[in-house]
């Protein structure tokens, strides 16, 4: 089933990061306060280099705006 409606985007307030350990490795949380709530997110290093691949690909495009 395909989306007709796109949910309205959240919009971050405050971004912060940090670490945890278990015994499967290191993990980092990055934690948004939105304005509609807070968003963590667990990233493994795989996860953090898509999304600062995926910010880099935003900046380009902002800077071109």
């Amino acid at each position: 089933m395909k989306r007709k409606d796109k949910a309205r985007p959240f919009v971050p307030t405050e971004i912060h990061v940090s670490t945890v350990e278990d015994d499967r490795g290191t993990l980092g949380i990055l934690s948004i306060q939105t304005t509609e709530g807070m968003v963590e997110i667990a990233l493994d290093r795989q996860a953090a280099d898509a999304i600062v691949n995926a910010i880099g690909a935003i900046r380009t495009k902002l800077d071109q705006s």
